[in-house]
């Protein structure tokens, strides 16, 4: 049996400061997959993700386990943890236009993450940025190249940052809902290229995402993460199928066309969902 990409045991997080713990005890393996993780806004998905990049600074990250191939993200001193970033493991954020740097070209950008990674000259870079741009279907490649964040659309720069992620071919790519802000024709491009990624480079995929209609089409299994807790884990083709309540609800809770007029379902919320374990 092939070894995951990534181990997750007892993993918690709590701020600085805070009461209660904002991760308590999630635990999961990815392998070279398409993970879905879909809950609520503010239970614990987005801070699972950037956990895992020991991107949260005055946080305190515990877990019994937190392993990436040969390496113990909890040991790793930041100097170490920079040569992980961008070069294994990487994340596509949810919105380009806060994500990019606005007084810098596109394309330079992109090549940043050549040059740090590898060594290599200035003119290499770009030729692989622009390699890279190409194969996340922009049209003219040399033109985007040469263009400040304001002046491409919304999807086209989501797409650059699919590609300065995947340049450096990482094992790992969080994609923090990477679609959100697409209308629904390039969403379904941007779907196509992660999938192909998957498929054609062997990568492991987290998709962090409130859709529960894309995480069903998509992924192949899903977490369900309710107040820092996985409360389910099941197969994506079996979301329909979800015995938590708490997943039922959410399920419930979708708008649906032809559906009908009736009030949509509210969470009927339960304290000892709290704390059970998937």
């Amino acid at each position: 049996m092939e070894k995951p990409i990534l181990e997750v045991d007892n993993l918690r997080i709590r701020y600085g400061g805070a009461s209660a713990e904002a991760v308590r005890g999630v635990s999961f393996t990815l392998g070279r997959e398409r993970l879905g993780i879909v809950g609520e806004s503010g239970s614990g998905k987005s801070t699972v993700g950037r956990a895992l990049l020991r991107l949260l600074p005055g946080a305190t990250i515990t877990a019994d386990k937190l392993r990436f191939g040969e390496l113990d993200l909890l040991t790793l001193s930041e100097k170490e943890m920079l040569k992980v970033r961008g070069r294994r493991m990487s994340m596509i954020l949810q919105d380009p236009k806060f994500s990019l740097n606005p007084i810098r070209r596109v394309g330079d950008q992109v090549a940043e993450t050549y040059l740090r990674h590898f060594r290599c000259s200035k003119a290499e870079a770009r030729d692989k940025a622009l390699a890279m741009l190409e194969a996340v279907k922009i049209r003219d490649p040399e033109r985007v190249y040469d263009q400040y964040p304001h002046e491409i659309s919304g999807g086209m720069g989501q797409r650059v940052m699919i590609a300065m992620m995947l340049l450096a071919d990482p094992d790992l790519v969080i994609a923090d809902e990477p679609t959100s802000a697409l209308d629904v024709t390039v969403r379904l491009q941007v779907l196509n290229i992660l999938d192909g990624l998957v498929r054609d480079r062997g990568i492991g995929l987290i998709m962090i995402s409130h859709d529960l209609n894309l995480v069903r089409n998509f992924c192949d299994r899903v977490l369900i993460m309710y107040a820092g807790r996985v409360v389910e884990t099941l197969a994506a083709r079996d979301l329909d199928r979800a015995e938590h309540p708490y997943t039922r609800g959410l399920l419930a809770a979708q708008p649906r066309i032809g559906g009908g007029r009736a009030p949509l379902a509210v969470l009927d919320r339960q304290l000892e969902w709290l704390e059970e374990k998937a």
